[in-house]
């Protein structure tokens, strides 16, 4: 038993190890030449009229997570609708709940105007 915790803990040494070493190895093979052209800013090409911070609505983002969580909803529900027949009472009841959940959810962002676009 032991053995099979040892070889996650691998895993996850190995999956935390493996980006920091690549950053590593790249910040000292990477070619450090600032010139004033390439410290200027870049968008499209032009030089931004006006500040360049624009600050955007919320609601687009309460638009963005309101989207995957029904997304998500989507990928956890086919699996189990694929294998219904084979997975019995506890099942639906567990997809029930699952579902009164992110219905809960959506009158919640509903009730707060998340989905109202103004």
């Amino acid at each position: 038993m032991l053995q099979d915790f040892g070889s996650i803990g691998l895993l996850i040494l190995v999956a935390f190890a493996f980006p920091i070493v690549a950053l590593i190895v790249s910040y000292f093979l990477q070619t450090k030449k600032p010139t004033p052209t390439k410290l200027t800013t870049y968008e499209c090409g032009m030089e931004t009229i006006g500040p360049s911070w624009v600050q955007f609505k919320t609601s687009y983002f309460l638009y963005a997570l309101v989207f995957v969580v029904f997304d998500i909803e989507t990928v956890f529900l086919y699996p189990w609708a694929v294998k219904y027949q084979q997975l019995g009472t506890f099942a639906l009841i567990e997809m029930a709940i699952f579902i009164a959940i992110l219905v809960v959810g959506l009158g919640y962002a509903w009730r707060k105007g998340a989905l109202e676009w103004k």
